[in-house]
Protein backbone atom coordinates (compact mmCIF):
# COMPACT_ATOMS: atom_id res chain seq x y z
CA UNK A 1 0.00 0.00 0.00
CA UNK A 2 1.50 3.56 -0.57
CA UNK A 3 0.68 4.74 3.05
CA UNK A 4 3.32 2.09 4.00
CA UNK A 5 6.00 3.66 1.86
CA UNK A 6 8.93 5.19 3.94
CA UNK A 7 8.93 8.78 2.51
CA UNK A 8 5.71 11.15 2.43
CA UNK A 9 7.83 13.04 0.25
CA UNK A 10 11.10 12.78 -1.51
CA UNK A 11 12.20 16.07 -3.21
CA UNK A 12 14.90 15.54 -6.59
CA UNK A 13 16.97 18.26 -7.56
CA UNK A 14 17.88 20.06 -4.22
CA UNK A 15 21.49 20.68 -5.30
CA UNK A 16 19.74 23.19 -7.87
CA UNK A 17 18.98 26.71 -7.54
CA UNK A 18 15.16 26.52 -7.24
CA UNK A 19 15.50 23.02 -5.26
CA UNK A 20 17.35 24.46 -2.44
CA UNK A 21 15.20 26.65 -1.90
CA UNK A 22 12.15 24.44 -1.57
CA UNK A 23 14.02 22.41 0.90
CA UNK A 24 14.64 25.45 2.60
CA UNK A 25 11.08 25.78 2.75
CA UNK A 26 10.51 22.05 3.64
CA UNK A 27 12.88 22.25 6.16
CA UNK A 28 10.68 25.29 8.39
CA UNK A 29 7.49 24.47 7.37
CA UNK A 30 6.53 20.62 6.58
CA UNK A 31 3.83 19.44 8.75
CA UNK A 32 4.82 17.88 11.64
CA UNK A 33 5.48 14.46 11.67
CA UNK A 34 6.34 14.29 7.57
CA UNK A 35 8.85 12.10 6.38
CA UNK A 36 10.75 13.44 3.87
CA UNK A 37 13.73 12.59 2.10
CA UNK A 38 16.50 14.56 -0.42
CA UNK A 39 17.39 12.98 -3.63
CA UNK A 40 20.19 13.19 -6.64
CA UNK A 41 22.90 12.27 -8.56
CA UNK A 42 25.87 13.41 -6.93
CA UNK A 43 26.01 12.29 -3.06
CA UNK A 44 28.38 14.46 -1.84
CA UNK A 45 26.00 17.42 -3.11
CA UNK A 46 23.54 16.21 -1.10
CA UNK A 47 25.37 15.72 1.78
CA UNK A 48 26.35 19.58 1.62
CA UNK A 49 22.30 20.71 0.95
CA UNK A 50 21.51 18.23 4.16
CA UNK A 51 24.75 19.84 6.28
CA UNK A 52 23.26 23.70 5.25
CA UNK A 53 19.69 22.64 6.37
CA UNK A 54 21.01 20.52 10.22
CA UNK A 55 23.02 23.87 10.93
CA UNK A 56 19.61 25.73 11.65
CA UNK A 57 17.92 22.59 12.12
CA UNK A 58 19.85 19.67 13.62
CA UNK A 59 17.22 17.71 13.91
CA UNK A 60 17.90 17.17 9.54
CA UNK A 61 21.32 15.74 10.23
CA UNK A 62 19.24 12.18 9.63
CA UNK A 63 17.83 13.48 6.32
CA UNK A 64 17.68 10.36 4.42
CA UNK A 65 20.08 10.74 0.79
CA UNK A 66 18.11 8.65 -1.99
CA UNK A 67 20.32 7.89 -5.42
CA UNK A 68 18.33 9.32 -8.63
CA UNK A 69 19.54 9.90 -11.85
CA UNK A 70 17.77 10.98 -15.18
CA UNK A 71 19.54 8.22 -16.99
CA UNK A 72 19.10 5.60 -14.92
CA UNK A 73 15.31 4.39 -14.88
CA UNK A 74 15.55 1.69 -11.73
CA UNK A 75 16.82 4.78 -9.78
CA UNK A 76 13.89 6.91 -10.24
CA UNK A 77 11.63 4.12 -10.03
CA UNK A 78 13.51 2.97 -6.95
CA UNK A 79 12.89 6.39 -5.35
CA UNK A 80 9.31 6.70 -6.35
CA UNK A 81 8.32 3.37 -4.93
CA UNK A 82 9.83 5.04 -1.70
CA UNK A 83 7.71 7.91 -1.68
CA UNK A 84 4.40 8.98 -1.75
CA UNK A 85 4.72 12.26 -3.62
CA UNK A 86 7.93 12.96 -6.02
CA UNK A 87 8.65 17.04 -6.25
CA UNK A 88 11.38 17.33 -8.76
CA UNK A 89 12.92 20.85 -9.87
CA UNK A 90 15.28 19.31 -12.80
CA UNK A 91 14.93 21.17 -15.67
CA UNK A 92 14.54 21.79 -18.56
CA UNK A 93 11.82 18.78 -18.24
CA UNK A 94 11.63 18.22 -21.66
CA UNK A 95 14.90 16.83 -21.70
CA UNK A 96 15.44 15.55 -18.23
CA UNK A 97 12.17 14.94 -16.83
CA UNK A 98 9.82 11.94 -19.10
CA UNK A 99 11.63 9.57 -16.82
CA UNK A 100 10.50 10.41 -13.35
CA UNK A 101 7.24 11.05 -14.46
CA UNK A 102 7.00 7.75 -16.08
CA UNK A 103 8.58 6.01 -13.04
CA UNK A 104 5.53 7.46 -10.60
CA UNK A 105 2.71 6.90 -13.14
CA UNK A 106 4.03 2.75 -12.96
CA UNK A 107 4.24 2.95 -9.44
CA UNK A 108 1.37 4.61 -8.51
CA UNK A 109 3.42 7.82 -7.41
CA UNK A 110 1.62 11.24 -6.88
CA UNK A 111 4.32 13.85 -8.74
CA UNK A 112 4.74 17.61 -8.53
CA UNK A 113 6.77 19.86 -10.82
CA UNK A 114 7.46 22.97 -11.97
CA UNK A 115 7.60 23.08 -15.69
CA UNK A 116 6.24 25.88 -17.80
CA UNK A 117 7.22 24.05 -20.75
CA UNK A 118 3.79 23.23 -22.96
CA UNK A 119 5.83 20.44 -25.43
CA UNK A 120 6.56 18.46 -21.84
CA UNK A 121 2.79 18.43 -20.28
CA UNK A 122 1.18 17.41 -23.50
CA UNK A 123 4.18 14.51 -24.63
CA UNK A 124 3.47 13.53 -20.77
CA UNK A 125 -0.26 13.42 -20.96
CA UNK A 126 -0.15 11.15 -24.11
CA UNK A 127 2.61 8.70 -23.03
CA UNK A 128 1.52 8.28 -19.12
CA UNK A 129 -1.38 9.71 -17.83
CA UNK A 130 -3.85 6.58 -19.04
CA UNK A 131 -1.14 4.62 -16.83
CA UNK A 132 -1.29 6.97 -14.33
CA UNK A 133 -5.27 6.72 -14.04
CA UNK A 134 -4.92 2.76 -13.44
CA UNK A 135 -2.10 2.77 -10.93
CA UNK A 136 -3.77 6.00 -8.75
CA UNK A 137 -1.11 8.20 -9.57
CA UNK A 138 -1.82 12.29 -9.52
CA UNK A 139 0.70 14.32 -11.89
CA UNK A 140 0.71 17.56 -11.53
CA UNK A 141 3.25 20.24 -13.40
CA UNK A 142 3.20 23.61 -13.00
CA UNK A 143 3.05 24.12 -9.64
CA UNK A 144 4.93 27.41 -9.81
CA UNK A 145 4.46 30.59 -10.85
CA UNK A 146 3.32 28.40 -13.41
CA UNK A 147 0.90 28.43 -12.94
CA UNK A 148 -0.92 28.07 -9.48
CA UNK A 149 -1.50 31.91 -9.11
CA UNK A 150 -3.88 31.45 -12.68
CA UNK A 151 -5.49 28.34 -11.84
CA UNK A 152 -6.00 28.63 -8.68
CA UNK A 153 -6.99 32.18 -9.19
CA UNK A 154 -9.33 31.58 -11.87
CA UNK A 155 -10.98 28.57 -9.59
CA UNK A 156 -11.64 31.24 -6.61
CA UNK A 157 -12.51 33.67 -8.93
CA UNK A 158 -15.53 31.19 -10.62
CA UNK A 159 -16.39 29.66 -7.48
CA UNK A 160 -17.58 33.71 -6.49
CA UNK A 161 -19.69 34.06 -9.47
CA UNK A 162 -23.23 32.21 -10.01
CA UNK A 163 -23.40 28.50 -11.30
CA UNK A 164 -24.88 26.71 -14.22
CA UNK A 165 -24.28 29.88 -16.59
CA UNK A 166 -21.49 31.04 -19.46
CA UNK A 167 -18.55 32.50 -17.45
CA UNK A 168 -16.02 34.72 -19.19
CA UNK A 169 -12.41 35.00 -17.11
CA UNK A 170 -9.71 37.75 -17.64
CA UNK A 171 -6.52 36.97 -15.80
CA UNK A 172 -4.04 40.26 -16.03
CA UNK A 173 -0.66 39.72 -14.33
CA UNK A 174 1.82 42.39 -12.83
CA UNK A 175 5.27 41.28 -12.07
CA UNK A 176 8.73 41.95 -10.43
CA UNK A 177 11.24 39.05 -10.79
CA UNK A 178 14.49 37.81 -11.73
CA UNK A 179 15.34 34.87 -14.10
CA UNK A 180 17.42 31.99 -12.84
CA UNK A 181 19.85 29.89 -15.07
CA UNK A 182 16.80 26.97 -15.33
CA UNK A 183 13.96 29.21 -16.19
CA UNK A 184 16.54 30.65 -18.85
CA UNK A 185 17.81 27.46 -20.45
CA UNK A 186 13.75 26.19 -20.55
CA UNK A 187 12.43 28.61 -21.88
CA UNK A 188 15.03 28.71 -24.93
CA UNK A 189 14.11 25.16 -25.28
CA UNK A 190 10.99 26.07 -25.74
CA UNK A 191 11.52 28.57 -28.47
CA UNK A 192 13.65 26.78 -30.23
CA UNK A 193 11.26 23.95 -30.73
CA UNK A 194 8.08 25.54 -31.68
CA UNK A 195 6.94 23.15 -34.58
CA UNK A 196 7.56 20.26 -32.15
CA UNK A 197 5.31 22.40 -28.85
CA UNK A 198 2.84 22.36 -32.12
CA UNK A 199 2.64 18.39 -32.91
CA UNK A 200 2.27 17.86 -29.23
CA UNK A 201 -0.50 20.14 -28.44
CA UNK A 202 -1.82 18.37 -31.44
CA UNK A 203 -1.36 14.42 -30.57
CA UNK A 204 -3.16 15.28 -26.98
CA UNK A 205 -6.12 16.88 -29.09
CA UNK A 206 -6.39 13.30 -30.78
CA UNK A 207 -6.11 11.56 -27.52
CA UNK A 208 -8.13 13.77 -24.84
CA UNK A 209 -11.50 13.52 -24.21
CA UNK A 210 -13.42 16.42 -23.89
CA UNK A 211 -16.16 17.58 -21.70
CA UNK A 212 -19.71 16.38 -22.83
CA UNK A 213 -22.74 18.77 -23.39
CA UNK A 214 -19.50 22.12 -22.05
CA UNK A 215 -17.62 24.70 -24.64
CA UNK A 216 -14.06 25.50 -23.19
CA UNK A 217 -11.79 27.79 -24.78
CA UNK A 218 -8.98 30.16 -24.55
CA UNK A 219 -10.43 33.93 -25.31
CA UNK A 220 -7.95 35.91 -27.55
CA UNK A 221 -9.70 39.01 -27.43
CA UNK A 222 -7.26 42.29 -27.05
CA UNK A 223 -7.67 44.39 -24.35
CA UNK A 224 -5.37 46.94 -25.21
CA UNK A 225 -5.23 49.13 -21.92
CA UNK A 226 -7.27 47.94 -18.45
CA UNK A 227 -8.01 50.07 -15.16
CA UNK A 228 -8.47 46.66 -13.65
CA UNK A 229 -5.08 45.95 -14.48
CA UNK A 230 -3.58 49.63 -14.42
CA UNK A 231 -1.87 50.12 -17.43
CA UNK A 232 -1.73 48.33 -20.92
CA UNK A 233 -2.03 44.77 -21.41
CA UNK A 234 -0.39 41.73 -24.03
CA UNK A 235 -1.56 39.06 -24.71
CA UNK A 236 0.74 36.57 -22.65
CA UNK A 237 1.35 33.12 -24.37
CA UNK A 238 2.43 31.14 -21.43
CA UNK A 239 1.07 27.73 -20.29
CA UNK A 240 -1.11 29.08 -17.71
CA UNK A 241 -4.38 30.09 -20.06
CA UNK A 242 -4.47 26.10 -21.18
CA UNK A 243 -3.75 24.66 -17.63
CA UNK A 244 -6.58 27.02 -16.60
CA UNK A 245 -8.89 25.86 -19.25
CA UNK A 246 -7.66 22.60 -18.58
CA UNK A 247 -9.44 22.93 -14.75
CA UNK A 248 -11.84 24.46 -16.78
CA UNK A 249 -12.98 21.21 -18.74
CA UNK A 250 -12.11 18.60 -15.70
CA UNK A 251 -14.83 20.81 -13.54
CA UNK A 252 -18.34 21.41 -14.01
CA UNK A 253 -17.93 24.39 -11.45
CA UNK A 254 -17.04 26.32 -14.14
CA UNK A 255 -20.16 26.27 -16.41
CA UNK A 256 -21.33 25.18 -19.59
CA UNK A 257 -19.73 27.79 -21.66
CA UNK A 258 -16.25 29.34 -20.05
CA UNK A 259 -13.90 31.07 -21.68
CA UNK A 260 -10.68 32.10 -20.13
CA UNK A 261 -8.00 35.53 -21.53
CA UNK A 262 -4.70 35.75 -20.05
CA UNK A 263 -2.71 39.20 -19.95
CA UNK A 264 0.06 40.73 -18.91
CA UNK A 265 0.08 44.52 -18.08
CA UNK A 266 3.12 46.81 -17.78
CA UNK A 267 2.03 50.73 -16.96
CA UNK A 268 3.78 52.31 -20.05
CA UNK A 269 3.47 51.62 -24.08
CA UNK A 270 7.08 51.56 -24.56
CA UNK A 271 7.53 48.55 -22.05
CA UNK A 272 4.87 46.87 -24.00
CA UNK A 273 6.79 47.74 -27.47
CA UNK A 274 9.53 46.38 -25.58
CA UNK A 275 8.83 43.23 -24.18
CA UNK A 276 7.26 42.47 -27.94
CA UNK A 277 10.73 43.36 -29.49
CA UNK A 278 12.16 41.57 -27.26
CA UNK A 279 10.30 38.49 -27.29
CA UNK A 280 10.47 38.28 -30.49
CA UNK A 281 13.74 38.66 -31.06
CA UNK A 282 14.44 35.51 -28.53
CA UNK A 283 12.95 33.58 -30.81
CA UNK A 284 14.86 34.38 -33.54
CA UNK A 285 18.22 34.06 -31.68
CA UNK A 286 16.92 30.95 -30.62
CA UNK A 287 16.41 29.29 -34.02
CA UNK A 288 20.33 28.75 -34.63
CA UNK A 289 22.80 26.90 -32.75
CA UNK A 290 25.12 29.60 -32.71
CA UNK A 291 22.88 32.44 -31.32
CA UNK A 292 21.13 29.61 -29.07
CA UNK A 293 24.56 29.44 -27.43
CA UNK A 294 24.88 32.95 -26.79
CA UNK A 295 21.72 33.09 -25.37
CA UNK A 296 22.00 30.03 -23.09
CA UNK A 297 25.20 31.47 -21.88
CA UNK A 298 23.70 34.33 -20.20
CA UNK A 299 23.20 32.40 -16.91
CA UNK A 300 24.07 28.99 -16.25
CA UNK A 301 21.77 25.92 -15.19
CA UNK A 302 21.95 26.38 -10.87
CA UNK A 303 22.13 30.38 -10.89
CA UNK A 304 20.42 32.79 -9.13
CA UNK A 305 19.01 36.01 -8.13
CA UNK A 306 20.54 36.38 -4.47
CA UNK A 307 18.15 36.93 -1.26
CA UNK A 308 17.72 40.93 -1.57
CA UNK A 309 17.35 40.63 -4.88
CA UNK A 310 14.67 38.84 -4.09
CA UNK A 311 13.08 40.18 -1.33
CA UNK A 312 12.53 43.33 -3.89
CA UNK A 313 10.30 40.91 -6.33
CA UNK A 314 6.46 40.86 -6.25
CA UNK A 315 3.46 39.54 -7.92
CA UNK A 316 -0.23 40.69 -8.89
CA UNK A 317 -3.02 38.90 -10.66
CA UNK A 318 -6.33 40.03 -10.68
CA UNK A 319 -9.23 38.46 -12.36
CA UNK A 320 -12.45 39.96 -13.76
CA UNK A 321 -15.01 37.34 -14.09
CA UNK A 322 -18.46 38.09 -15.53
CA UNK A 323 -21.69 36.00 -15.70
CA UNK A 324 -25.38 35.35 -14.42
CA UNK A 325 -25.84 39.32 -14.06
CA UNK A 326 -22.18 39.25 -11.77
CA UNK A 327 -18.93 40.87 -12.30
CA UNK A 328 -16.71 39.99 -9.50
CA UNK A 329 -12.87 41.07 -9.28
CA UNK A 330 -10.25 39.17 -7.51
CA UNK A 331 -6.54 39.04 -6.47
CA UNK A 332 -3.79 36.96 -6.20
CA UNK A 333 -0.93 38.54 -4.75
CA UNK A 334 2.46 37.68 -3.12
CA UNK A 335 6.29 38.15 -3.13
CA UNK A 336 9.27 37.26 -5.94
CA UNK A 337 7.35 34.73 -8.24
CA UNK A 338 10.29 32.82 -9.70
CA UNK A 339 12.17 31.62 -6.68
CA UNK A 340 10.78 32.27 -3.23
CA UNK A 341 7.34 31.95 -4.09
CA UNK A 342 7.74 29.64 -6.19
CA UNK A 343 9.80 27.45 -4.16
CA UNK A 344 6.68 27.86 -1.51
CA UNK A 345 4.07 26.72 -3.33
CA UNK A 346 5.92 24.02 -4.94
CA UNK A 347 6.32 22.82 -1.48
CA UNK A 348 3.09 23.14 -0.37
CA UNK A 349 1.54 21.55 -3.30
CA UNK A 350 3.22 18.15 -2.46
CA UNK A 351 1.98 19.02 0.79
CA UNK A 352 -1.34 18.84 0.17
CA UNK A 353 -0.84 15.76 -1.82
CA UNK A 354 0.41 14.27 0.90
CA UNK A 355 -1.62 15.47 4.09
CA UNK A 356 -4.88 16.51 3.09
CA UNK A 357 -8.07 15.17 2.10
CA UNK A 358 -8.87 15.96 -1.48
CA UNK A 359 -11.11 15.11 -4.47
CA UNK A 360 -10.65 11.69 -5.75
CA UNK A 361 -8.67 12.47 -9.32
CA UNK A 362 -5.71 10.37 -10.69
CA UNK A 363 -3.65 10.46 -13.99
CA UNK A 364 -2.23 14.21 -14.95
CA UNK A 365 -4.63 16.62 -13.29
CA UNK A 366 -4.28 20.75 -12.38
CA UNK A 367 -3.53 22.00 -9.03
CA UNK A 368 -7.15 23.54 -8.94
CA UNK A 369 -8.76 20.04 -10.11
CA UNK A 370 -6.39 18.15 -7.67
CA UNK A 371 -6.22 20.25 -4.51
CA UNK A 372 -8.34 23.55 -5.21
CA UNK A 373 -10.03 25.11 -1.60
CA UNK A 374 -6.99 22.80 0.68
CA UNK A 375 -4.16 24.33 -1.40
CA UNK A 376 -5.35 27.92 -1.42
CA UNK A 377 -6.16 27.67 2.52
CA UNK A 378 -2.61 26.33 2.17
CA UNK A 379 -1.05 28.90 0.11
CA UNK A 380 -3.47 31.94 2.07
CA UNK A 381 -2.01 30.89 5.37
CA UNK A 382 1.67 30.50 3.87
CA UNK A 383 1.69 34.39 2.83
CA UNK A 384 -0.15 34.69 -0.63
CA UNK A 385 -3.12 36.37 -0.80
CA UNK A 386 -6.50 35.42 -2.32
CA UNK A 387 -9.14 38.29 -2.10
CA UNK A 388 -12.02 39.80 -3.74
CA UNK A 389 -11.96 43.35 -4.59
CA UNK A 390 -15.21 43.58 -6.83
CA UNK A 391 -18.85 41.92 -6.44
CA UNK A 392 -21.47 44.13 -8.24
CA UNK A 393 -24.97 43.33 -10.33
CA UNK A 394 -24.49 43.73 -14.21
CA UNK A 395 -27.58 44.28 -16.10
Amino acid sequence: MIADRPHDLVLVGATGFTGGLTADYLAAHADPGTRWALAGRDRAKLETVRDRLAAARPALAGLPLLHADATDPASLEAVAGAARVVITTVGPYVRHGEPLVAACARVGTDYVDLTGEPTFVDRMYVRHHERAVRTGARIVHACGFDSIPHDLGAYFTVKHLPEGVPLHVEGFVRARGDASGGTLHSAVGVFADLPGMMRAERERGRVERRPAGRRIRMSRRPVPRSGIAGGWTLPLPSIDPRIVTRSAAALDRYGPDFSYGHYIAVKRLTTAAGMVAGSGAAVALAQLPPTRALLLGLRAPGAGPSAAQRARNWFSVKFVGEGGGRRVVTEVAGGDPGYGETAKMLAESALSLAHDDLPETAGQVTTATAMGDALIARLTKAGLTFRVLEDTAVS
